[in-house]
């Protein structure tokens, strides 16, 4: 990782709060069953092949047991329904797995007491593949804890999910991306723990869900932040990374409302120049996001990720959803046009009171996003571009507020 995103991390105002990546002997590569054929750096079929095999082995190594150690008692954790006689005869097994990432540590009976046995009062989100619960451990650490669905009919697919998820996240450490805490897999139960980010996603906000408008100002921030993010998975990881699935509702918020990406469920491994990697690969993603390139050609490259991120950039400045039912047209076709027929302004937010510095603001960031959502993506920035754009359009912005304040 270069030295300087291992700095911004560490000066991170929020630094304390973010859990260390320094993780298991295992590593990302001991998930061979992680669909990345197409990239020239993956590992030769022999290497595969011993991987394969001494995944079982690798899975309890990180759990602190040996091979012939695994217990054949574990817990379920199925049912919601489940009393806290359940939990008490989970607790009395005494189990003594550990997980431990830096200075936090669990076990999952802690796990099943920090959600009531997966209590559905304690859920707060759902995807293709996984539910979603809060938590707090005993040492009173707040969490967000992952559960990989077990009754859907695709069960490679969540399990293929759940292996690029953990292979990610054990690679990444940014102050914009959701940090890690650790896995348990018992039996056919699989579960990621991360960090707790407490004030909601982005979608959430523009909809005004907290009884808040989200200022322009936040709004600038946080797709710098977000830009940020996805420059460091392309450019700065250590394996580089295309996420695959950038979207307001992925885009948690702090609560001093700073950006942090998150689920890794969908992200595919580059090479080692991700700019110009393409993997070839069944297009998924979400619609109204989902690279339109990417989706005709199965052609997956870093590109993909830039042109959802100026779907993101769009939903930003309007407010709207990329595909909303009582629309006709989509919101970023919508808006590029305005913005092309000198109307940028007239597309913000109506939650929000336009002046010179936004105004001038808005036009610049379309500007952008106009380049980032052309169809052909040899002619899309790269994400270090956005970044660069986006710092020159806050600092603008900012000169723009304080004369702005003086001359009144």
């Amino acid at each position: 990782m270069k030295s300087i995103w291992r700095s911004r991390s560490m000066s991170s105002s929020s630094g304390n709060d973010t859990p260390s990546q320094t993780m298991y002997s295992a590593k990302s590569s001991d998930f061979s069953n992680l669909s990345s054929s197409s990239v020239s750096t993956f590992p030769s079929s022999n290497s595969t092949h011993r991987r394969k095999k001494n995944m079982s082995a690798a899975f309890l190594c990180c759990l602190g047991l040996e091979p012939d150690d695994q217990p054949n008692d574990l817990p379920s954790g199925a049912s919601t329904a489940s009393t806290n006689s359940d939990i008490k005869r989970f607790m009395k097994k005494k189990m003594s797995l550990q997980v431990i990432s830096g200075n936090v540590k669990f076990t999952w009976d802690e796990i099943l007491k920090a959600t009531r046995c997966f209590s559905s009062d304690l859920k707060v989100g759902e995807g293709g593949c996984g539910v979603v619960y809060r938590g707090k451990l005993e040492n009173g650490k707040e969490v967000a804890i992952k559960r990989a669905k077990k009754d859907i009919d695709d069960a490679q697919l969540t399990n293929e999910s759940f292996q690029t998820e953990i292979a990610t996240l054990q690679q990444i450490n940014h102050m914009n991306l959701v940090g890690f805490y650790g896995y348990l897999i018992f039996e056919d139960e699989k579960v990621i723990v991360v960090e707790w980010v407490p004030n909601g996603n982005l979608r959430q906000h523009l909809d005004c869900k907290f009884g808040t408008v989200l200022g322009f100002s936040n709004r600038l921030d946080i797709i710098i932040d977000v830009a940020h993010a996805i420059n460091y998975l392309h450019t700065y990881c250590e394996k580089p990374l295309i996420h695959r699935d950038i979207k307001s509702v992925n885009i948690l918020l702090t609560s001093t409302l700073h950006g942090k990406v998150a689920d890794f469920g969908l992200a595919k491994l580059a090479s080692m120049d991700a700019n110009n990697t393409i993997v070839q690969t069944i297009a998924k993603g979400t619609p109204g996001y989902i690279d339109p390139e990417y989706f005709r050609t199965n052609q997956l490259s870093s590109k993909s990720d830039v042109y959802s991120f100026g779907v993101v950039l769009v939903e930003v400045i309007t407010g709207k959803r990329p595909v909303e039912r009582t629309s006709k047209t989509t919101a970023v076709k919508w808006a590029i046009a305005e913005f092309y027929k000198g109307n940028a302004i007239d597309t913000l937010d109506p939650n929000l009171k336009p002046d010179e510095a936004i105004s001038a603001a808005v036009r610049q960031i379309y500007e952008l996003a106009s380049h980032c959502l052309v169809i052909d993506r040899r002619k899309r920035p790269t994400m270090e571009e956005c970044c660069r754009t986006l710092w020159n359009i806050r600092k603008t912005y900012n000169d723009m507020i304080k004369k702005e304040t003086v001359d009144n």
